[in-house]
């Protein structure tokens, strides 16, 4: 409900300033200005002044310049810059008919006169406009910052009640464990691996519950303890093809990001009956993590009526406000196979 409502005076917000832009500022521009003497000698030029100026404002607000700047995306920044000075030298060259003096002389020096003052006045609303159209920009891109990191903080609270709703207590968990360690030791090397890829999996949530980021050298382990897992669950008919390369493993990564699709490859692609491969893929390079899974669809969603949907919803809703603008989600569906593509960019 709250950032439904910080989301509607947003909306709000934003248009009242496109408001105070298209009827106050800019007709207070026009008619304190030379504008208002270009109405009446040049009417077609005042027109394609007016129309050039409110675009201005639009396309910087598109743009978002400062959310250029601040994520450094400088060949957007550039050619959006570029685009509005090319734009405004050639309206400076709209051909004004010429002023009429005795002498041709004098008539040619007072043309060229007005057109430099016109050519200044355009420059000048340009720097005005693009000015309001900036700080606009600027104010909206530092609350939308804002209200980011106060829905990152809010689902990382929802993320450690859920746990703490649902634990017990760690230590008396971890204790337990270890008491059923020693009672199936030397019993069966399946259930010694079990128990201990089980306990590392457990302590690594508790740990890493706290934290904003760790490590991709924990995530990676952890993926591979949940992977060992597995594995000891099922037979030869589930190959799993996992695979890593990153060239900075001390790369900081929010915890337990990837799980959710590392576990629906196994809830819906293993099967201790039927041939079938589960694919894992995941790579850092540059600042730019690719991940990848694939599995034939051994079963289906309606198979698990009782289990409260996770899902891929909630991940996608979770990297939003992570990494707004900054990753791509993309799954791929056929009649027996799914994919599931992501990349993040941690760059900005």
């Amino acid at each position: 409900m709250y950032f439904c409502i910080m989301k509607s005076f947003e909306n709000k917000s934003s248009l009242i300033s496109d408001l105070f832009f298209c009827l106050v500022f800019m007709p207070a521009l026009l008619v304190l200005g030379p504008a208002g003497h270009w109405l009446r000698t040049w009417p077609l030029f005042f027109m394609l002044v007016c129309v050039y100026l409110y675009g201005v404002y639009f396309f910087i607000k598109k743009v978002n310049l400062p959310r250029l700047l601040v994520r450094r995306r400088w060949r957007r920044t550039l050619g959006a810059l570029a685009l509005l000075l090319v734009s405004a030298w050639l309206l400076t060259l709209y051909p004004l008919p010429a002023m009429d003096f005795v002498t041709p002389a004098m008539s040619r020096f007072q043309t060229r006169v007005r057109d430099y003052n016109v050519a200044l006045s355009i420059w000048l609303m340009l720097s005005l406009v693009s000015a309001y159209g900036v700080s606009v920009s600027f104010v909206r891109e530092l609350y939308r910052e804002l209200l980011s990191r106060r829905e990152i903080e809010n689902q990382r609270d929802k993320a450690k009640l859920a746990i703490l709703s649902a634990q017990i207590s760690p230590h008396f968990m971890f204790n337990t464990l270890n008491s059923l360690y020693s009672l199936v030791l030397g019993t069966s090397q399946k259930a010694e691996d079990a128990f201990i890829k089980f306990t590392e999996l457990l302590k690594y949530t508790y740990v890493t519950i706290e934290k904003e980021a760790v490590p991709l050298s924990d995530e990676i382990m952890y993926i591979q303890h949940y992977i060992d897992l597995q594995a000891i669950r099922l037979n030869e008919h589930t190959r799993i093809d996992w695979s890593y390369d990153a060239d900075a493993t001390d790369a900081m990564i929010p915890p337990m990001l990837l799980l959710t699709f590392v576990e629906n490859c196994f809830k819906y692609g293993a099967s201790t009956s039927r041939d079938c491969v589960v694919a894992i893929r995941l790579s850092l390079h540059d600042g730019r993590l690719d991940f990848s899974t694939e599995n034939r669809i051994m079963k289906h969603s309606a198979e698990f009526p009782s289990e409260v949907p996770v899902g891929i919803g909630n991940s996608r809703a979770r990297l939003s406000a992570l990494f707004p603008d900054r990753y791509s989600l993309e799954t791929f569906r056929s009649a027996d196979s799914f994919r599931l593509h992501l990349t993040i960019d941690f760059r900005s």
